[in-house]
Protein backbone atom coordinates (compact mmCIF):
# COMPACT_ATOMS: atom_id res chain seq x y z
CA UNK A 1 0.00 0.00 0.00
CA UNK A 2 2.92 2.29 0.75
CA UNK A 3 4.41 1.52 -2.32
CA UNK A 4 1.58 2.14 -4.60
CA UNK A 5 1.03 5.71 -2.10
CA UNK A 6 4.71 6.73 -3.29
CA UNK A 7 4.12 5.74 -6.83
CA UNK A 8 0.57 7.90 -7.14
CA UNK A 9 2.44 11.05 -5.54
CA UNK A 10 5.46 10.60 -7.76
CA UNK A 11 3.62 11.19 -10.49
CA UNK A 12 1.23 13.62 -9.05
CA UNK A 13 4.81 15.62 -8.41
CA UNK A 14 5.89 15.26 -11.58
CA UNK A 15 2.34 16.27 -13.22
CA UNK A 16 2.16 19.12 -11.32
CA UNK A 17 6.04 20.19 -12.30
CA UNK A 18 5.89 19.44 -16.06
CA UNK A 19 2.61 21.80 -15.73
CA UNK A 20 4.32 24.73 -13.67
CA UNK A 21 7.59 24.80 -15.39
CA UNK A 22 6.98 27.48 -17.44
CA UNK A 23 5.62 29.42 -15.22
CA UNK A 24 8.61 28.99 -13.13
CA UNK A 25 10.86 29.52 -15.49
CA UNK A 26 9.76 31.99 -17.77
CA UNK A 27 8.27 34.50 -15.53
CA UNK A 28 10.89 37.16 -15.44
CA UNK A 29 11.83 36.72 -18.69
CA UNK A 30 11.09 36.18 -22.57
CA UNK A 31 11.46 32.96 -23.45
CA UNK A 32 13.77 31.69 -25.69
CA UNK A 33 13.27 31.12 -29.66
CA UNK A 34 13.62 27.75 -29.89
CA UNK A 35 10.26 27.41 -27.58
CA UNK A 36 8.50 29.71 -30.44
CA UNK A 37 10.05 27.47 -33.01
CA UNK A 38 8.94 23.71 -30.92
CA UNK A 39 5.25 25.58 -30.28
CA UNK A 40 4.87 26.47 -34.35
CA UNK A 41 6.13 23.14 -35.60
CA UNK A 42 5.65 20.85 -32.97
CA UNK A 43 1.67 20.04 -32.88
CA UNK A 44 2.19 19.34 -36.89
CA UNK A 45 5.15 17.17 -36.54
CA UNK A 46 3.00 15.19 -33.82
CA UNK A 47 0.15 15.02 -35.67
CA UNK A 48 1.96 13.45 -39.32
CA UNK A 49 3.50 10.68 -36.67
CA UNK A 50 0.09 9.89 -35.25
CA UNK A 51 -1.51 9.76 -38.60
CA UNK A 52 1.13 7.38 -40.07
CA UNK A 53 0.97 5.71 -37.03
CA UNK A 54 -2.37 5.17 -37.12
CA UNK A 55 -2.01 3.74 -40.98
CA UNK A 56 1.14 1.45 -40.69
CA UNK A 57 -0.40 -1.48 -40.13
CA UNK A 58 -3.55 -0.89 -42.79
CA UNK A 59 -3.34 -4.00 -45.21
CA UNK A 60 -4.53 -1.83 -48.93
CA UNK A 61 -4.22 -4.74 -51.04
CA UNK A 62 -6.26 -6.80 -48.90
CA UNK A 63 -10.08 -6.57 -48.41
CA UNK A 64 -11.55 -4.37 -47.68
CA UNK A 65 -8.75 -1.92 -48.55
CA UNK A 66 -8.04 0.07 -45.73
CA UNK A 67 -11.30 1.67 -46.15
CA UNK A 68 -12.56 1.63 -42.74
CA UNK A 69 -9.31 3.48 -41.76
CA UNK A 70 -9.61 6.12 -44.70
CA UNK A 71 -13.36 6.95 -44.15
CA UNK A 72 -12.67 7.49 -39.99
CA UNK A 73 -9.47 9.57 -41.33
CA UNK A 74 -11.15 11.93 -43.26
CA UNK A 75 -14.57 12.25 -40.92
CA UNK A 76 -12.20 13.99 -38.46
CA UNK A 77 -10.39 16.00 -40.70
CA UNK A 78 -14.00 16.92 -41.49
CA UNK A 79 -15.33 17.27 -38.17
CA UNK A 80 -12.27 19.00 -37.17
CA UNK A 81 -12.31 21.27 -40.28
CA UNK A 82 -16.17 22.26 -39.78
CA UNK A 83 -16.28 22.72 -35.98
CA UNK A 84 -12.51 23.00 -34.68
CA UNK A 85 -13.83 20.40 -31.77
CA UNK A 86 -10.97 17.61 -31.39
CA UNK A 87 -12.53 15.87 -28.88
CA UNK A 88 -15.71 15.35 -31.45
CA UNK A 89 -13.72 15.11 -34.53
CA UNK A 90 -11.84 12.31 -32.72
CA UNK A 91 -14.56 10.64 -31.39
CA UNK A 92 -16.82 10.75 -34.14
CA UNK A 93 -13.56 9.54 -36.45
CA UNK A 94 -12.72 6.72 -33.69
CA UNK A 95 -17.05 5.38 -34.15
CA UNK A 96 -16.91 5.64 -37.74
CA UNK A 97 -13.66 3.21 -38.07
CA UNK A 98 -14.96 0.84 -35.30
CA UNK A 99 -18.54 0.77 -37.01
CA UNK A 100 -16.90 0.29 -40.28
CA UNK A 101 -14.35 -1.99 -39.32
CA UNK A 102 -17.17 -4.56 -38.04
CA UNK A 103 -19.31 -4.12 -40.54
CA UNK A 104 -17.24 -4.61 -44.06
CA UNK A 105 -14.48 -6.39 -42.77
Amino acid sequence: MTRLFLTVAAMALVTILTRAAPFIFFSKRKPPAALDYLQAYLPPALMTILVLSAFKDTRWVDSPHGIPALAGAVVTAALHLWRRNVLLSIACGTAVYMVLSRIIA
